[in-house]
């Protein structure tokens, strides 16, 4: 990613749905030629910040520049700038591959000289010009959105949102995807904004992430940076394996000086802690509590330690069961608020 001016800049985006606030004075900022990834459980703002930038919805305070052009002045030329692949895919069934394409660079005002070669430019860098001329309603779930990721292309944006991508696609189609954003990115510096709840494609994909929780950018680096900002800042990760874990295991910890988070996911819990405590402390604490260890280490952080870290929650769990984890809460201790 070259260093390149500012696509994107918010200014206290705020949206509220009566007394709910969905986005809370959010100030972000994307270079163009960067992937920037909006990481976060369902329900924690990002599509809601998506659908502000692309004019779809008002903001309630606040305001945002894109691609140079303010979202509430200008929506007609922030809309001539941007392409959109929604979470919903957006095709007709019984219409072929091309004449969707074709459709859709109509609306746009494509001119009709630049419109086939642009659509068969496309096909074929999806692999998909042989089915061109195959009604949409026969192709499998990882095809379409093959077309979809492309339709967002036909008018040329210089800056395309993708609102989870790959939701529901089988591992090949996600695979295929996630390579096709990244050629995109590195053949055309296109800047993309990205939105995920999946940790491992926000790591893969994107130059900087801003991890969202509740509305709130809660930290906002590069994938590397969110990692090592635990270890770095004189935290340590240990990684409990326990035989037959207590549902309630990670709470045992938090009473321990020098824990800030800990999270639980069936037999395996992680603890977050100072250094300066040392990871005996932590084999002690076990032993207290009756807990038969399989294994344990000090391991490197994932971006879900991250979330966890710096929002008190356990990501994977929210989007399951839509509930705070260990750690979250009054039961919480941390000096390691974000900034």
């Amino acid at each position: 990613m070259a260093d390149g001016k500012m696509m994107i800049e918010t200014f206290r985006l705020t949206k509220m749905f009566k007394d709910f606030t969905a986005v809370d004075n959010v100030d972000l900022y994307v270079k163009e030629g960067e992937i920037y990834g909006l990481l976060g459980p369902n329900g924690a703002g990002k599509s809601t910040i998506i659908r502000m930038l692309t004019t779809l919805s008002r903001p309630t305070r606040g305001t945002a520049r894109v691609a140079g052009y303010d979202i509430i002045r200008e929506a007609e030329k922030v809309r001539g700038s941007v392409g959109m692949v929604s979470e919903k895919m957006i095709m007709y069934d019984r219409l072929t591959a091309y004449e969707n394409l074709r459709l859709f660079g109509k609306l746009y005002n494509v001119p009709r000289k630049d419109l086939d070669d642009r659509i068969s430019d496309l096909l074929k860098i999806v692999g998909m010009t042989k089915w061109s001329d195959t009604q949409i309603g026969k192709f499998s779930t990882g095809m379409k959105q093959r077309i979809n990721v492309i339709r967002s292309l036909i008018s040329m944006p210089r800056i395309v949102f993708m609102d989870e991508p790959t939701l529901g696609l089988d591992p090949q189609s996600t695979a295929e995807i996630r390579n096709f954003i990244k050629k995109l990115n590195e053949k055309d510096n296109l800047t993309i904004v990205l939105t995920t709840h999946i940790m491992n494609e926000a790591d893969l994909l994107c130059h900087r992430i801003g991890l969202i929780d509740g509305g709130k950018i809660a930290r906002t680096g590069a994938p590397t940076e969110l990692k090592s900002s635990i270890t770095d800042r004189g935290h340590t990760l240990v990684e409990l394996d326990i035989m037959d874990a207590p549902h309630d295991a990670a709470e045992g910890f938090l009473s321990l000086e020098g824990v800030t988070s800990a999270a639980q996911k069936e037999n395996i819990v992680k603890v977050i802690m100072s250094k300066e405590n040392g990871f005996q402390n932590i084999l002690d604490a076990s032993s207290r509590m009756g807990l038969r260890l399989r294994n344990a280490n000090v391991s490197q952080p994932t971006l879900e330690d991250v979330f966890l870290h710096y929002t008190g929650k356990a990501m994977v769990d929210q989007v399951k069961n839509r509930v705070p984890m260990a750690g979250h809460g009054p039961h919480r201790r941390s000096n390691s608020r974000t900034r």
